[in-house]
């Protein structure tokens, strides 16, 4: 007779929010039931807040709309884009968890070649629990991989690594392309699967993409703030590059790490092109001045913290940026309001959950 096994529990159950911004009933849920439903989920309704966002049963989840973003944040909601999915990191500020997972509702369970689906919320957590080496480049990539180590020249004074910040995931189908690139390659689709997970060395800044998203709430979370992008803003679609950029050079700072890589989710729908550059066209031109700055960033000694370099970075941004566009004061005030909300909901007082959002269990 067969032993009864014992249930094991899903790796940081109690440690873990998913955060998903929307603006659509979450049918895509069904299909990451497997994964997701032990898990809380935190949804961040875009848009018109008197629209029942419908949340497929059996899913432990609060949903906040934008009369809840206001009402919570008060005159610090003005930090908040509207309709723009960089509203998800309101999201990231009531969560109370270490960690967050965050995913676009246009992406669904992706299959590895042999045809097994992908939790790819387990590979985030096998990335931010297992360190970081961005200090020294491993040519077989993650050594803390299973069938993977250090090669033969790699200091052993550098293997016990960093702690990793940031996990990166990546995506099949529609891959997340500029609009321009869109529009010169409609039919193109990502079809590589490449097995492996790397760190982003020291002093390289990349592209982040904030739909396949893990991170390490305590160790980066005030510097994870997608900006002011969408509605009454010059620009939008650049909310995750800028909190990437933001991010990835405060990493370096303090010594952590960011991971790129597995895994992959299948992207299943790709957006207007000629939407997406009448939002990009002006971060397109600016990117060339925003990128250089971001590469010399030097922080002072005393920005000992995520958020005394995210406030130091801020006065950067408002005194290098601002000849660019004046948009980018506006911005430079936005991330201190951003860094004011977060201490205020995240203080020692403000430990419990929000009051009043639509809860369900």
């Amino acid at each position: 007779m067969s032993t009864p096994v014992t249930p094991v529990a899903p790796p940081l159950k109690d440690e873990l929010d998913i955060v998903i911004p929307t603006i659509r009933n979450l049918d895509f849920l069904e299909m990451w039931r497997p994964f997701f439903q032990p898990y809380h989920l935190i949804i961040v309704q875009d848009g018109d807040p008197t629209k029942i966002i419908k949340v497929p049963e059996g899913f432990d989840y609060e949903l906040y709309n934008r009369n809840d973003i206001n009402r919570i944040l008060g005159p610090k909601a003005s930090c908040i884009s509207f309709k723009d999915s960089a509203c998800r990191c309101f999201g990231f500020i009531v969560s109370k968890k270490k960690y967050i997972y965050t995913i676009d509702d246009d992406c669904f369970v992706a299959k590895d070649p042999t045809g097994k689906d992908i939790n790819a919320l387990q590979q985030h957590i096998h990335n931010l629990l297992t360190p970081s080496t961005p200090f020294f480049f491993n040519t077989l990539y993650d050594p803390y991989r299973e069938g993977a180590d250090f090669v033969r020249g790699y200091p052993f004074s550098m293997r016990e690594g960093v702690p990793t910040a940031i996990s990166h995931g990546l995506w099949l189908n529609i891959p997340d392309y500029d609009a321009p690139t869109q529009l010169v390659k409609p039919r193109e689709r990502n079809t590589r699967y490449v097995d492996a997970v790397m760190t982003i060395p020291k002093g390289t800044i990349f592209p982040m993409c904030g739909m396949n998203l893990g991170f390490d709430r305590e160790l980066i979370g005030p510097a994870m703030y997608f900006g002011l992008m969408g509605d009454g803003q010059p620009i939008g679609r650049y909310d995750d590059m800028w909190a990437g950029w933001c991010a990835k050079v405060i990493c370096d700072h303090l010594s952590l790490g960011v991971k790129t890589g597995l895994p992959y989710i299948w992207h299943s729908k790709a957006s207007n092109p000629f939407v997406n550059l009448k939002k990009e066209y002006k971060g397109i031109y600016w990117q060339e001045e925003i990128i250089p700055f971001f590469q010399s960033v030097t922080f002072s000694k005393e920005s000992t913290t995520v958020q005394k370099c995210y406030i130091e970075l801020s006065k950067m941004v408002k005194e290098k940026l601002s000849p660019v566009d004046p948009y980018f004061q506006k911005l430079a005030d936005a991330m201190l309001t951003w860094i004011e909300a977060w201490e205020e909901l995240n203080s020692p007082a403000k430990s419990a959950p929000a009051a009043n959002a639509d809860t369900k269990k």
